[in-house]
């Protein structure tokens, strides 16, 4: 299950840390001096960590065994929920006061707090720094901060691949094992509409979330590493020129949001979902009826031998500058990350799929589940975890989906053709945020 997703503003370049951080100590200018953490103290007191959803519920529930584990510790997960936890984190970066021992970050959003604030989390080397090959490669990176410092520890990965109606396969007499590259998945497509009359795909356009996957899987973002803007890249054209394809031919249905996509493939509209491993939760949670009905395969390649798979969710733990018991609060952090038994729980009991490679080793993500018609599904996502392709993020990438997902729009549904309308999107985030477009 993947934590909810939606853009929140992020407190402008311009604002400082300001005043005493409670854990580290400030400089001249008010702002935070980085907190180290590894001394080597015994490991007691209190800590206070912020998270949300089922999130939350993990942490607390881990809390308790580690405070039995580690005599004289107390440790408060407070729900403090999605829709609050991020203006709450950027008040307190911004005032320099009111941060707890750990938060939260979703993996989108780190790279953007690391850049705007370079000094306000501890860097976590000293628990995890020599665990980095443990570790899916996308968010150890997207954890890292300008300066190398480990400074959001990778938790859950959303690691994505293409769900499917095998009962539509089977009608058209398509193999899905031999759904290698995108074209690949058109060509089935055409047969399952011809068969079945469902259509390929069932997404929200207008959320530019597709087109996204289909970037990052080529190894984009929306900027490269140097802050970029790449929006209108050979590969960017490329990914939204299919997504026209597809709609052109008749094999795509347009919905709206999560409510327009749960409802879809619920109704059986499509036979294909690119979606990421959390979705196994909504199909059994939400449709049961469908059991025996869905295979996964891996997402196709834009090449044969290219990148199967990519990213859409998950978060870490950070432990800010302010932390009032930073010990406590990284021990804290490695207990639940960089342990198989606590992944495996998370995975078993709240879904969340581990970003820590050993745990993906345990039998549990072996076992062949009866909804899928005894596929080892989860053994095929712990495979590609480990492939997902490391991109970019920028403080503007919020911005710069807003503009990609008016040019999709354009594309797929107005008919414009894609390198214009991307081009068109690449000026806009050019005007509105002074970065340059790459050649």
């Amino acid at each position: 299950m993947a934590l909810r997703r939606a853009l929140v503003p992020m407190v402008a370049t311009t604002l400082l840390l300001t005043g005493c951080a409670t854990g580290g100590t400030a400089r001249s200018d008010g702002s935070a001096e980085p907190v180290a953490i590894g001394g080597g103290e015994a490991l007691e007191g209190e800590i206070t960590v912020w998270s949300w959803d089922v999130a939350a519920t993990a942490l607390d529930r881990l809390a308790t065994e580690f405070e039995q584990e580690n005599p004289g510790t107390t440790v408060d997960v407070v729900d403090v929920g999605y829709d609050n936890a991020y203006d709450k984190l950027s008040v307190g970066l911004q005032a320099g006061s009111g941060l707890p021992d750990v938060v939260t970050i979703e993996v989108d959003r780190a790279p953007g707090y690391l850049a705007e604030f370079p000094d306000a989390f501890a860097d976590l080397a000293p628990v995890i720094g020599d665990q980095e090959a443990d570790f899916d490669p996308f968010k150890w990176a997207t954890g890292t901060s300008p300066d190398g410092a480990i400074a959001v520890a990778p938790w859950d990965s959303g690691t994505v691949a293409m769900f499917y109606r095998s009962d539509y396969l089977d009608a058209a007499g398509v193999d899905a094992a031999t759904i290698e590259t995108w074209a690949d998945l058109v060509e089935a497509g055409e047969k399952v509409k011809a068969a079945t009359g469902r259509t390929l795909m069932s997404i929200d356009v207008a959320s530019a979330a597709t087109f996204r996957t289909m970037l990052h899987q080529q190894g984009q973002g929306y900027f490269d590493a140097d802050g970029r803007i790449t929006v209108a890249s050979p590969e960017a054209v490329e990914a939204l020129a299919l997504l026209k394809d597809i709609n052109d031919r008749g094999l795509l249905q347009n919905v709206r949001g999560w409510d327009g996509r749960v409802s879809a493939t619920k109704d059986g509209s499509s036979a294909f979902h690119p979606e990421a491993v959390w979705w196994t939760g909504t199909l059994t949670s939400e449709m049961p009826e469908l059991s025996g009905k869905f295979g996964v395969v891996e997402l196709p390649a834009f090449t044969e031998g290219g990148a199967r798979t990519a990213n859409n969710g998950g978060s870490g733990l950070a432990v800010p500058a302010q932390a009032a018991n930073p010990e406590l609060a990284a021990a804290f952090v490695e207990f639940a990350l960089a342990d198989v038994d606590s992944q495996v729980s998370m995975m078993e009991n709240e879904g969340l799929f581990p970003s820590y490679l050993p745990a993906l080793e345990n039998e549990y993500f072996q076992q062949e589940l009866e909804y899928f018609g005894g596929q080892p599904v989860f053994q095929l996502f712990a495979e590609q975890t480990a492939q997902i392709p490391t991109i970019a993020y920028a403080t503007d990438d919020a911005l710069a989906n807003d503009a990609v997902s008016n040019a999709v729009v354009a594309a797929v549904i107005n008919g414009e053709d894609p390198a214009t309308a991307l081009q068109a999107a690449a000026e806009q985030i050019a005007t509105a945020t002074g970065r340059e477009i790459a050649g």
